[in-house]
């Protein structure tokens, strides 16, 4: 798919550079919104407003949304106000915000001139909402109903009213005061017994709802758990101010899937896609994990400081350091990871804490023992036998093993614990993940591995 789509793209490049507008015109109205986004990254700036002129109104406006925000502003710049006026007429109001929240502020200040006060006023309101709430992504464009409205009437308002609304299926049952009172579907209107059936008689009032204050994580899993198209949002007083529709929870699902996983390696979060990223904005983003990282890895070299002569007495014990820290570290991040999306997912909970420790806890040693059996006959037949490496004993053996299989106990306890804390503590458990953990169990792992060499080999 994405083949064809190269070369469908590179057609349509050709067709711009040679100058077949017409042709070009045809295809593109033929075309979905986010895929004719897609053509503008192999644009030059110059070849951006010609295409763009090209589109449609409506199909302008969508495309428009889907568009890198560098490309976005360049058309921003480009706009007479009479073009900038017709595609911001066209946008909802949650779009048309994001674009600004993404815009320096000499153009921000043109697009709030160019757009009507009713719109500027809907970009005001959800901008003043914390970043990663629910009133930051909803869109206050939905058809609202009285509850004293006849189904005929309410039709009639749909109609009238919902050209200009981001969703016409679910309509909302609001009161003079705006106060939500339930919602009511097109498909119980189009299918009710009486078009003179009232409102309040058709709709439902045991409704899932949330607050302009919910944090947009927790609004995402609703969408994925009740399969909802879209969610009302109210202030404290119970008034309705928005919705929250399908494709905005998406976009959610897909930033916070993002940010989990630049925490997770390690890395500072970013703003920006990678390919607009510079290698400055990179830095800034690894620089201060990997200070951390290095200073706190001064604990391991601490421990192989004060065991050098155990290593020195032994030397055969150097060559299975490697094994341990990384098998260590591999146990506790699948632990780690684990329990990080069931957090994530709210099928885990801190007070499961007891329930996870003890099944990590039989987990670890079953794994342990597994591991412990094969590398022992590993290092017997091919590290002694094989490679006739005679400093390894039957007691060096026993020692990597037992150390082994105790390092794997731990490192997996460490990496269900301390996402598990990082939740108690408000915090986000992706941060506790890879980089924390390698650093914790590789000091543990050499703790462990000399405290048996001491013990058994007397060294």
């Amino acid at each position: 798919m994405a083949e064809r789509f190269e070369i469908v793209q590179k057609a349509l490049v050709k067709m711009l550079e040679d100058k077949k507008y017409t042709t070009l015109r045809d295809i593109l109205v033929t075309m979905n919104p986010s895929d004719v986004a897609g053509l503008f990254e192999d644009l030059e700036e110059k070849q951006i407003p010609l295409m763009f002129r090209l589109l449609d109104k409506e199909q302008a406006a969508e495309t428009f949304v889907e568009m890198d925000p560098d490309a976005q502003e360049l058309l921003i710049r480009g706009f007479s106000d009479n073009e900038l006026k017709e595609v911001l007429d066209e946008l909802y109001a949650d779009d048309a915000a994001d674009i600004v929240d993404e815009m320096p502020a000499n153009v921000v200040k043109r697009i709030l001139k160019a757009a009507d006060p009713e719109l500027r006023s809907s970009i005001n309101q959800i901008l003043r909402y914390p970043d990663n709430t629910a009133g930051s992504i909803m869109t206050t464009e939905y058809v609202s109903l009285r509850p004293s409205m006849t189904v005929e009437e309410s039709i009639l308002r749909i109609r009238r009213q919902g050209v200009d609304k981001e969703t016409i299926y679910t309509c909302y049952v609001l009161d003079k005061d705006r106060t939500l009172l339930g919602l009511v579907t097109v498909k119980d209107l189009l299918l009710a017994d009486d078009d003179e059936m009232k409102i309040q008689d058709l709709m439902i009032t045991n409704m899932i709802f949330v607050t302009t204050k919910t944090d947009q994580e927790d609004v995402a899993r609703m969408f994925s758990k009740y399969n909802f198209l879209a969610l009302p949002v109210v202030d404290g007083e119970n008034r309705m101010v928005g919705i929250v529709t399908f494709d905005d929870a998406m976009d959610v699902m897909e930033e916070e899937a993002t940010e989990d996983m630049e925490l997770m390696g390690g890395m500072t979060p970013s703003e920006k896609p990678y390919l607009r990223s510079t290698p400055f904005d990179l830095f800034k983003n690894r620089i201060p994990w990997l200070m951390l990282m290095m200073v706190s890895a001064t604990f391991t070299g601490l421990i192989m400081t004060a065991f050098e002569d155990a290593l020195a007495a032994q030397i055969a014990l150097s060559a299975f350091i490697p094994m341990l820290m990384g098998t260590g570290g591999n146990s506790g991040a699948q632990s780690s990871v684990t329990v990080i999306r069931g957090l994530s997912l709210d099928e885990l909970d801190f007070r499961d804490i007891g329930t996870i420790l003890w099944k990590e806890v039989r987990t670890a040693f079953l794994c342990g023992i597994c591991l412990a059996i094969v590398c022992f006959v590993k290092i017997w037949l091919v590290d002694k036998l094989l490679m006739g490496n005679s400093n390894i004993t039957l007691m060096v053996d026993m020692v990597v093993c037992l150390a082994l299989a105790v390092t794997v106990v731990l490192a997996k306890l460490v990496g269900c614990m301390l996402p598990m804390g990082a939740k108690a503590l408000k915090l986000d458990p992706a941060v506790m993940a890879s980089p924390f953990i390698s650093t914790i169990v590789d000091a543990l792992s050499l703790l462990v591995y000399f405290l048996f060499a001491k013990a058994l080999l007397g060294v």
